[in-house]
């Protein structure tokens, strides 16, 4: 069984999916609180501080994007979308705005279930023998799944934490999106490689002085990217 510990928010306004997603979810020991919509989305999260978000984007009023942005001003609790294969575009504004990943309707239940697992152990990634990467003014400490740059405490996702931790833990070693993905996301799902990008963009936005000139992550135009070590 899973740790119960997890509480699980499920927002989507289709009853069913609400239904089977719960009897799965807490078939495999998690809490689960449910909404049907992204005002009481947010009600829910802010009163019953979820560890788990797993949010549709097509809600009503206010939709999914616009939840994830919302919860992302606070938290770094770890966020699955739930997607129509035809919303491309809003899976990587969804990502830009700090989601972990995503899921594309129609999906198994099962599928669902283990990406949750999958993610959770993302942020479980601290039992790694407390290595610390140095790298200029950043600091990666792998024990204790944080990242202070300039002295300050850098929020990332679980999935950002895991690619900048891939790229760091090998610097100058050129990473492919697909390998990058395997590494932080696990090969264990077919992905969508432009989603690295998304990581990427966000990683830079929160870590380089000039995310469009960055000194830490480093394009390899054709290939993928690169970590530099900056002294």
């Amino acid at each position: 069984m899973t740790d119960s510990t997890h509480k699980i928010l499920v927002v989507d306004d289709e009853p069913q999916i609400l239904k089977v997603l719960q009897a799965y979810l807490e078939k495999e020991g998690y809490q689960v609180v449910s909404a049907t919509d992204g005002r009481s989305a947010l009600d829910v999260f802010t009163h019953e501080n979820p560890t788990f978000v797993i949010l549709d984007l097509n809600l009503p009023g206010l939709d999914g994007l616009e939840v994830c942005r919302e919860i992302r001003r606070n938290s770094t609790v770890p966020i699955l979308m739930l997607t129509a294969r035809v919303e491309e575009v809003d899976k990587l504004i969804g990502l830009e705005l700090g989601a972990d990943d995503y899921v594309v309707k129609p999906f198994s239940p099962r599928e669902v279930v283990a990406r949750v697992k999958t993610i959770l152990k993302r942020v479980n990634a601290g039992t790694i023998k407390g290595e610390i990467i140095h790298a200029g003014n950043l600091t990666i400490d792998l024990g204790q799944h944080t990242v202070i740059l300039d002295g300050r405490l850098i929020e990332l996702t679980p999935t950002e934490f895991q690619i900048l931790v891939t790229l760091a833990s090998n610097p100058k070693r050129v990473y492919s999106r697909l390998q990058i993905m395997e590494h932080a996301q696990g090969d264990a799902f077919e992905g969508y490689e432009r989603t690295i990008d998304a990581h990427v963009k966000n990683l830079r936005i929160k870590l380089e002085p000039d995310p469009k000139n960055p000194v830490y992550i480093q394009t390899v135009f054709g290939l993928g990217y690169k970590f530099e070590l900056v002294e």
